[in-house]
């Protein structure tokens, strides 16, 4: 029997059993109805919210859905911190920019009205701004002071997640703005931004995947779902951090140039420098 088998209990995990949790539910049916019903309001001027663009939002809406309830969740919350990082990728890199493609830009003017969100909007909403509060969060939250506070505590958790998701939006903001007053990149911009993204992130992914001891105590004790070790699985979840969102921002980099060919700006000399004019919104 494998010593791993002696020193952790073995667990069966029902890959059929959904574990819901009602806030998660409430959370995403409330902002689910707020969507729909912002829709329904739309002026004679205002471009139709397309089905492409509702199947998109309720796509961002089911990636938190599964992400915070079901097998995930549990691998996530008690078995694999590998799994963790799954999770969290989802959080950071699927639901965001799924949620921001489904929106028009009327649909949130009303709130820039507000002299406080709107100031507040265009100061957070800058790329550079946008850069680092997304890696600052990341890198902060899997400190093992903060990580292992997290796994310990269910409100903190919540809070942890919680500044995932705003921070991921905001890191997609230069992206996909919906809204002119508060602009895209222009595509070569766009094309920088993915190239330094994975930066931060390679640096907390090493420092993860590399680390010689235990940095998150709490799966030392957890029952094991494969054979695999803590440290083992401290790896994976670090290579997973690594690989996947590295790739993933080449991947945006090599659409996004592909968009910027297609627009027609890649036989403009002018426009082949790293400038910051707004790209096209919709």
């Amino acid at each position: 029997m494998p010593i791993v088998a002696l020193l952790h209990p073995v667990a069966q995990l029902d890959w059929t059993r959904w574990s819901i949790h009602p806030s998660t539910v409430i959370g995403l049916a409330a902002l689910g109805a707020l969507y729909f019903w912002r829709a329904a309001q739309r002026g004679a001027g205002d471009a139709p919210v397309t089905l492409p663009r509702r199947i998109a939002f309720v796509g961002g809406l089911l990636a938190i859905f599964t992400s915070l309830n079901g097998p995930l969740h549990d691998l996530s919350d008690h078995y694999l911190f590998s799994a963790h990082m799954v999770q969290h990728l989802v959080l950071t890199l699927v639901m965001p920019p799924l949620l921001l493609a489904g929106l028009r830009g009327w649909m949130l003017r009303p709130l820039l009205d507000l002299p406080i969100v709107g100031s507040l909007a265009r100061r957070v909403t800058r790329p550079i701004v946008c850069f680092a509060t997304f890696n600052v969060v990341v890198a902060a939250w899997h400190l093992p002071p903060l990580y292992n506070a997290a796994v310990a505590s269910h409100a903190v958790h919540i809070v942890q997640h919680l500044m995932f998701m705003t921070a991921a939006v905001l890191m997609w903001w230069p992206y996909l703005s919906p809204l002119p007053e508060l602009p895209r990149l222009a595509y070569p911009g766009q094309m920088l931004y993915s190239f330094v993204m994975v930066i931060p992130m390679s640096i907390v992914s090493i420092y993860i995947a590399m680390a010689d001891e235990l940095l998150y105590p709490a799966y030392a004790s957890a029952p094991r779902i494969w054979n695999i070790d803590p440290m083992m699985d401290q790896m994976v979840g670090g290579l997973i951090m690594w690989i996947p969102g590295g790739l993933f921002f080449y991947g945006v980099m090599t659409v996004v140039f592909f968009k910027w060919v297609g627009s027609g700006a890649g036989d403009d000399t002018a426009s082949a420098q790293v400038n910051w004019k707004p790209a096209r919104t919709n």
